[in-house]
């Protein structure tokens, strides 16, 4: 994080002034702004260097810059980054585990995270390349309601991926969804 100028490390010849209760005192020459953030006890601060002329605050750097540094860490914390977690299937890949497979990407979606669905073809299967097309269509059509494709099915050698990322409101919708289906399965059980 950059650190502003203070006191002596300030250079412009004349300062716009504003004082510690926040108020415009106006435009003076350096020398008269130090010395009146020396006669409060507080520190002239460059606020924005780059105005005409810059305008310099007195204040208490050190707990300016404590407040500073701990507004970037809260910012920080909040910032969520994006992971593209990657999935592998065979062509032959069984239907446990395509669900097992399928509900790990749910799971990866509800984080915010992109999915990069990867088929991977071993020697004689490279003839049977449709079988990974139709996999990655299936998946394609069944997780349509919660992701978006962002890169449509590629080839590369002995690989088929797709990477999809997640709609706007996944918890919402898995949460209406899990809903209907609660909804659903009473009435079931009741004609039984």
């Amino acid at each position: 994080m950059p650190r502003e100028r203070i006191n002596e490390q300030i250079t412009a010849d004349k300062v716009r002034l504003i004082g510690a209760d926040g108020k415009q005192i106006g435009i003076v020459p350096l020398d008269k702004a130090l010395d009146t953030a020396y006669d409060e006890g507080l520190d002239l601060v460059e606020i924005s260097p780059n105005a005409e002329p810059p305008v310099c605050r007195i204040m208490g750097f050190g707990k300016y810059y404590f407040e500073k540094e701990k507004r970037a860490k809260e910012a920080k914390k909040r910032q969520h980054e994006v992971e593209v977690k990657e999935i592998k299937f065979g062509p032959n890949t069984e239907e446990h585990d395509y669900n097992f497979k399928k509900n790990n990407a749910i799971r990866f979606l509800k984080q915010q995270n992109k999915v990069k669905f990867t088929v991977r073809f071993r020697g004689r299967q490279m003839a049977h390349k449709d079988l990974g097309y139709r996999i990655l269509e299936r998946l394609k059509e069944e997780l349509s309601h919660i992701a978006e494709v962002d890169q449509e099915a590629v080839s590369d050698r002995n690989l088929l991926f797709i990477v999809m990322s997640p709609k706007k409101d996944v918890e919402g919708i898995l949460a209406a969804q899990a809903e209907a289906e609660a909804e659903a399965s009473p009435g079931k059980k009741e004609e039984s």
